[in-house]
């Protein structure tokens, strides 16, 4: 008897990566790292906002500024890991906050949070398996800051997953984000979809990196210098991704530091610089 053996399907780029998360995280924990350890530079206030709804169901985000700041601040929406937002990713925007900006802390996951790398990748595969719907969340979060809060520079920022979702909201919105700051975020080297990105970015990467690895991050960099777009690009090659995540237990703290100086530097130039008469 013959058998003919059917032809496996080839994984999505969206499964390669997120079995590639499992495999990096696998034994990770979503405890809080030491980059949530670091004070603001200023004192701040944070407090949960509804800014969308999905299904019905109302999404909080979380909601930072400086408490003793007037007129009108940039604002950044920072995108957290595959872990949810928690309070880990709260503290960050916080963190961030300090640095003179009003942080929206999204939620792709609708409320739901992951304790362990399993719970984590099914959320994962809920979001990729759904991307219209995260696409219109953080649209409504852009609408939120302008309506609601009234900025006029919006930035984006996220890390791992986040990362990915950072770049995505400046493909998809690039008439409202002035910058893009990307962790360690699956990029694409695409030059159609790339063309678009007319804001400055900056791309901080890992060399010790199974998910986003370096080759990719490369490529990504090449085909940004050939559409002569502005990136600032920065591969730390002995760190591990996730080096500068809210949660986790591969923080880095030499390469989160400079990482750390790098973003508000290029931040304060993008969002923060005087328009010239």
């Amino acid at each position: 008897m013959l058998l003919l053996a059917g032809c496996a399907s080839t994984p999505s780029a969206d499964e390669q990566e997120l079995a590639a998360t499992m495999q990096e995280h696998g034994s990770d924990t979503p405890v809080a790292s030491p980059m949530t350890a670091y004070a603001p530079a200023q004192p701040v206030s944070g407090k949960a906002v509804v800014y969308t709804t999905v299904d019905g169901q109302q999404i909080e985000g979380w909601l930072a500024r400086p408490t003793n700041a007037t007129g009108e601040l940039p604002a950044l929406i920072v995108i957290h890991e595959w872990w949810g937002l928690n309070d880990n990713v709260r503290r960050a925007a916080e963190r961030l906050a300090g640095e003179g900006y009003v942080t929206l802390a999204v939620d792709l996951h609708n409320g739901n949070t992951a304790a362990t790398p399993k719970a984590a990748m099914k959320m994962g595969r809920v979001l990729s398996e759904n991307k219209e719907t995260a696409i219109a969340n953080l649209k409504d979060a852009i609408a939120y800051l302008q309506t609601e809060v009234g900025v006029t520079q919006i930035g984006v920022m996220g890390w791992c997953q986040g990362g990915n979702w950072s770049l995505q909201t400046a493909l998809n919105f690039p008439a409202d984000i002035d910058a893009t700051v990307i962790y360690y975020g699956r990029v694409t080297d695409n030059p159609e979809e790339l063309q678009v990105l007319d804001m400055p970015v900056l791309g901080i990467f890992a060399g010790d990196d199974f998910i986003v690895p370096p080759q990719m991050a490369y490529s990504f960099a090449t085909a940004m210098a050939k559409l002569k777009k502005d990136l600032e690009f920065y591969m730390y090659r002995d760190a591990a991704h996730a080096f500068s995540n809210p949660s986790g237990t591969e923080y880095n703290q030499e390469a989160a530091a400079d990482a750390w100086q790098h973003t508000t530097a290029f931040l304060t130039r993008n969002l923060k610089a005087q328009p010239t008469e």
